[in-house]
């Protein structure tokens, strides 16, 4: 089929569509060629390529002229950050990292923020762009520090092409966002809690071939949230992807995992709360891979690390686990499915279908359950009107537990008093899949 010029225009700025959970098309609506007839490089706003300087005033600079029709550039080279960036406001804007910005100021907050913006695009053209936060200094001495990058009410958005490395506190928040796509990325951090990978809420992202190493959150959906795809996930060496931690007026719906890969890691899957009121529904977590995970598949309403919110509980309902498979750490001492829920508000229509995990350690795995019901695993049928207990069920080897490694799987985590190292975006997240994008550098 010929394309005529107008038809060529609309082919480029074809959204990302997907039939999915989604709502609708994600993305920037103005295409990147577009953005760069206008490009306002930081080194003409007084940017210095060098580690000891300041990126964070040139930044602004550049952005105020910028941020209306423009790209943002930070060419190939290393770059300091001692002071923060707060982009806000503007639409139809781009954010090319070509180069490394190394954190050096020390303050909390976000070393960059995207705010109350649309029609925006963070990348890097060759795929070697990156932020290291250094965050070790911190962690070294039981502290923390900034976020690495944070959006917030931010809609028709991408991030992709580039590195977060060693937060000194998260590396992604997105607060308020819609209509997003996440993709092309590596996240490193160190071995602590509070040091998370992807934390979204908001409505109609797309998340997609991420790469998580860090002791927290993987990719994690909090509240509210709605019609959400999340998929092609390598939580390598991680805390593992989950939901939550959701407290009074819980608001997710609509939501989709499937094709996530977990080695190594605190959890394949947690949705945790503990109290708290509203409701998670419609929602869906298939084809999963794990290996050697201290927790599988783990609700637990009853999650003793947070403070118990106002309320009777969460409502979970129509949530639907399907072709899990791998193996946990040890299945005895921490059973691949557990499902607790609170009598006064059980968990309903719940469904396991294909959850066949086994252990790297012992003879045998449990299988936990309290007021949940549904069909499958320990689940009781019926509607929840009437409360149980905790049960124990003893498990022996499923047939068809067997699943594939990734080439790239870490040997080990990193700690907290030495630089990680800033590495390659990956070409490869989930066995067996394509990414959906080539990286820009190739």
């Amino acid at each position: 089929m010929k394309l005529n010029a107008l038809s060529l225009v609309a082919v480029l700025i074809l959204p990302s569509l997907v039939a999915s959970q989604l709502s609708g098309r994600v993305g920037p609506t103005t295409t990147r060629e577009a953005k760069r007839n206008k490009v306002c490089n930081v080194l003409n706003y007084g940017g210095t390529a060098s580690k000891t300087a300041d990126i964070g005033k040139p930044l602004v600079s550049a952005f105020a002229a910028c941020k209306n029709g423009g790209t943002v550039y930070v060419p190939p080279g290393d770059y300091g950050m001692s002071t923060w960036a707060s982009l806000t406001g503007g639409s139809s804007w781009a954010l090319q990292i070509d180069g490394i910005i190394y954190r050096v100021g020390t303050a909390s907050g976000n070393m960059i923020y995207v705010g109350e913006t649309s029609d925006f695009e963070m990348y890097s053209s060759t795929s070697k762009g990156a932020i290291q936060g250094h965050g070790y200094i911190f962690h070294a001495n039981k502290q923390y520090g900034a976020r690495i990058l944070r959006l917030g009410k931010v809609d028709n958005f991408s991030i992709h092409d580039i590195a977060l490395v060693d937060a000194p506190a998260f590396h992604l928040g997105l607060d308020t966002c819609t209509n997003g796509e996440i993709y092309n990325m590596i996240i490193r951090g160190g071995d602590e809690g509070g040091l998370d990978g992807i934390d979204i809420w908001g409505s109609n992202i797309h998340v997609h071939d991420i790469q998580v190493t860090n002791r927290d959150e993987c990719v994690t959906v909090k509240s509210p949230a709605n019609n959400m795809l999340i998929e092609n996930i390598h939580c390598n060496w991680s805390g593992g992807s989950a939901m939550g931690s959701l407290g009074a007026n819980t608001q997710i719906s609509n939501i989709l995992y499937r094709n996530i890969y977990t080695v190594q890691s605190n959890q394949m899957y947690m949705i945790k709360s503990n109290g708290g009121s509203g409701t998670v529904k419609n929602c869906t977590f298939e084809n999963f891979i794990g290996h050697g995970n201290a927790y599988s598949l783990d609700l637990n309403a009853f999650w003793s690390s947070q403070t118990k919110a106002s309320g009777n509980g969460v409502q979970y309902t129509g949530l639907t686990f399907k072709d899990w498979k791998g193996t946990c750490a040890n299945g005895a001492q921490r059973g691949p499915i557990q499902i607790l829920c609170p009598s006064a508000v059980a968990c309903t229509s719940i469904t396991l279908q294909n959850v066949d995990l086994w252990t790297d350690s012992g003879n045998g795995v449990t299988w936990k359950c309290e007021n949940a019901f549904g069909s499958g695993g320990c689940l009781r049928s019926g509607d929840g009107s009437s409360s149980y207990s905790s049960t124990t069920t003893l498990v022996t080897a499923p047939t068809a537990y067997s699943a594939p490694k990734m080439p790239n799987d870490l040997g080990s985590g990193f700690g907290l008093t030495a630089s990680i190292p800033i590495p390659a975006v990956p070409t490869t997240f989930f066995p067996g899949a394509t990414p959906a994008s080539a990286l820009l550098g190739r």
